[in-house]
């Protein structure tokens, strides 16, 4: 799957240069700022592959394209939904930097 595109805001010059009606999806603006305290970690072991996760990942950042599921951490906020929807805790969050306590 093509990672999606980062494209830097540019605020308009004048109120005619703002996007009316549809305009092109499949563009991320924003990459994490590196606030993120937390962030999930996938145990491909206890993951079962229902793509509950993939579906209610609000940033769209986990990826099903391979044989197991990805996380994009460059665009992961570390909100923990997808650790929470869950059901067989393939899913925690983890302290950033701390590779062994898990939340």
């Amino acid at each position: 799957m093509e990672r999606p595109l980062v494209v830097k805001f540019k605020r308009p010059d004048s109120i005619r240069d703002y996007p009316c009606g549809a305009f092109r999806v499949g563009t991320l603006v924003q990459e994490n700022s590196g606030w993120r305290v937390f962030r999930p970690v996938i145990d491909t072991g206890k993951c079962i592959k229902c793509l509950r996760c993939f579906l209610v990942c609000p940033d769209g950042v986990i990826d099903k394209s391979g044989e197991d599921l990805e996380i994009d951490y460059r665009f992961c906020k570390g909100c923990g939904v997808c650790a929470y929807e869950c059901k067989v805790g393939a899913i925690v969050m983890m302290r950033e930097g701390d590779d062994g306590n898990a939340r």
